[in-house]
């Protein structure tokens, strides 16, 4: 299993990259099953040395959204690391706007993506973003007007590679006869495979398929089960082997954990040295048996 991918066919990034969302902090008293990154965190150093510990480590994909702490997040990623090492990937996305703390409303926009596109731009400190990502697909326009605003960015070298997040196979084919996708991020991890079609898909045709909420909670996660005798069979804890399973799942899978601790991103990070064996691959599979596609 190799340790790095090549993003779009030229990018070559670390398998397990670092995502931003959890940088930002929980509001008090807002429904708290809801992720809110509403406000940057209020210890900006802690998270400067995140990613910058990141990076040091060998992480060099580094994912975020404008709608992030509004904004903010993109703001810390530069403070972090511009000016940026060559081989620093960043990806960003815009298409979902966050106007309180529990909202999460696509906004498709032409204009407004473009708008953003440039705004991400200004606060990373960059002239183009190496992955520009639509955030949701916003069913108040056409697919291909919102493709193709980034289309436009793509053509202006505003944008290297273009993602989707999100997305079905089919609506991934429709983006593709309008500019190639290098990504797609959507929910997948041990307990959630929704998306099964759409990593099969990926891994036929060389697109990084970066799954968001990589690492899942619950009862499969207990001191007992097959993912707690795996971690001891490898000397590893449940979260590095979620991870690994990831990781052996498809060769284009980019997982981006987040984190706002320090030991926590060391463990993510070492995971990507893990090795399962076929037979520890389908114990974990099985964990959730038959859930549909």
């Amino acid at each position: 299993m190799t340790t790095t991918f090549q993003l779009g066919g030229e990018l070559a990034v670390s398998r397990i990259g670092y995502g931003t969302m959890r940088l930002a902090p929980q509001e008090a008293g807002f429904d708290t099953s809801v992720f809110h990154v509403w406000r940057a965190p209020a210890d900006r150093q802690a998270a400067v040395a995140i990613l910058r510990r990141a990076v040091e480590s060998g992480v060099n994909l580094i994912d975020t959204a404008d709608a992030y702490a509004l904004g903010e997040t993109e703001e810390l990623i530069a403070d972090a690391l511009a000016p940026y090492r060559d081989d620093i990937v960043v990806a960003t996305k815009v298409g979902a706007v966050h106007p309180t703390p529990t909202e999460w409303l696509p906004l498709g926009h032409p204009a407004y993506l473009r708008q953003q596109a440039e705004l991400c731009l200004r606060r990373l400190r960059l002239d183009h973003i190496d992955l520009l990502q639509l955030h949701r697909i916003d069913p108040a326009y056409p697919l291909e007007d919102q493709v193709g605003a980034l289309r436009q960015l793509v053509d202006a070298g505003k944008a290297r590679h273009i993602g989707l997040s999100e997305v079905s196979v089919d609506q991934i084919r429709a983006a593709a006869d309008i500019v190639p996708i290098a990504s797609v991020q959507n929910l997948y991890n041990l307990t959630h495979r929704a998306a099964e079609d759409v990593v099969e898909y990926t891994a036929a045709r060389a697109i990084a398929f970066l799954p968001w909420f990589p690492v899942a909670a619950g009862a499969h996660a207990a001191a007992t089960g097959a993912l707690a005798e795996i971690a001891a069979e490898l000397g590893a804890t449940p979260v590095q082997v979620s991870l690994a399973w990831l990781l052996h799942r498809s060769p284009t899978m980019l997982p981006i954990p987040g984190t706002a601790s320090l030991s926590h991103l060391d463990e993510n990070i070492a995971a990507a040295r893990i090795r399962l064996s076929d037979n520890q691959f389908e114990r974990l599979s099985a964990i959730t048996a038959g859930v549909s596609a």
